[in-house]
């Protein structure tokens, strides 16, 4: 049995894949997994034990333009796959799908391009993200928050090198340690950065050890803190940005993709501020260890699923109303959680 998995969306996505990778064995015990992904995503996915290959889609350099897709399609094609798994709505992968000319083409019935799979799935906008993967293969199970958990595999390597920053930074206990993502893609889905720095201040008053995380593009946030903290922005890999957060106890970060990182570990707690985005998204934690911060009060919430470049209403009340004070009070409490 082979499978193919087309899924080149943002990371938290690539993350919240891999439940599906493992329903997927469950179904087919002896299935070879191919996963097309993007050059980032197949970071994020490489050491899983379930995938038999990562295949780079670089829709952006080598497979850009029809060209591109086609000489990929035409790669797949030769594979002879038997289960083409699509969880991707948008044209390109969709298209991709039918150029393997897989016998079963499956996706969601309001992807653009659904004419291309042969078996539609509803896509059931009242689930977590999760579970809609999990439906691709039938009923879905019950208790998938834990049976079908989010796994990534960071590699020795990766285990090593933050290994030797924790050495370097002393970090000995987890009870005390907080990963803070101040970033996003998406302006709206930031807690002001103000707010950020008065939590870290309070943290390091209690003499909290703070990890700030996050890529190259929150590097240019002003961390007031900066000298007082540990700075990992822009310097981990995405599997060694994991092995940060499963050695944290909690992580307060916007909604972003540190929340579907993080949530592949249990012993790690998560704090997610959510402001133009609400849970019934369906990209809420996966985590039973977590907890959404958020103003339920606002008749103007939700505005957009991915967030915007400004608030439509102009107040941007649905972050402002949540205080420094009243997270820090949650981070508090959740450090002295087991």
């Amino acid at each position: 049995m082979k499978v193919l998995i087309i899924h080149t969306a943002f990371i938290g996505d690539i993350a919240l894949s891999t439940p599906l990778l493992k329903r997927v064995k469950e179904v087919y015990p002896e299935a070879k997994i191919t996963y097309v992904t993007t050059p980032v995503g197949a970071s994020l996915l490489r050491n899983n034990p379930d995938i038999t290959e990562i295949i780079e889609y670089d829709k952006r350099g080598q497979h850009s333009g029809l060209k591109g897709i086609l000489e990929l399609g035409r790669r797949l094609r030769y594979e002879n796959f038997n289960l083409v798994l699509t969880p991707h709505r948008y044209l390109r992968s969709s298209f991709l799908s039918w150029l393997t000319r897989s016998p079963k083409r499956v996706g969601y019935d309001i992807a653009s391009g659904a004419i291309f799979f042969n078996k539609k799935i509803k896509y059931d906008k009242s689930k977590h993200e999760v579970e809609k993967l999990l439906s691709f293969l039938g009923e879905i199970p019950e208790n998938p928050r834990e049976k079908y958990p989010i796994e990534l595999y960071p590699s020795q390597k990766d285990i090593k090198k933050i290994d030797e920053i924790w050495n370097e930074n002393n970090l000995n206990d987890k009870k005390d340690i907080i990963a803070i993502a101040p970033g996003s893609k998406w302006f709206t889905k930031k807690w002001p950065l103000e707010y950020f720095n008065k939590v870290i201040d309070l943290l390091l008053k209690d003499n909290k050890k703070i990890i700030v995380i996050g890529g190259r593009d929150e590097m240019l946030l002003n961390i007031e803190q900066a000298d007082k903290v540990i700075d990992l922005r822009g310097k981990t890999t995405l599997l060694e940005l994991a092995e940060v957060l499963k050695r944290s106890k909690v992580v307060l970060t916007n909604d972003s993709s540190p929340i579907h990182i993080a949530s592949a570990f249990k012993d790690t707690h998560i704090v997610a501020i959510f402001g133009p985005t609400v849970k019934k998204f369906g990209f809420f934690p996966w985590s039973l260890n977590s907890e959404v911060l958020e103003n339920k009060e606002l008749e103007c919430r939700p505005c957009a699923i991915h967030g915007g470049d400004k608030c439509p209403k102009g107040h941007f009340k649905c972050m402002l109303s949540i205080t420094p004070e009243e997270v820090y009070k949650k981070v508090v409490q959740s450090l002295k959680e087991d």
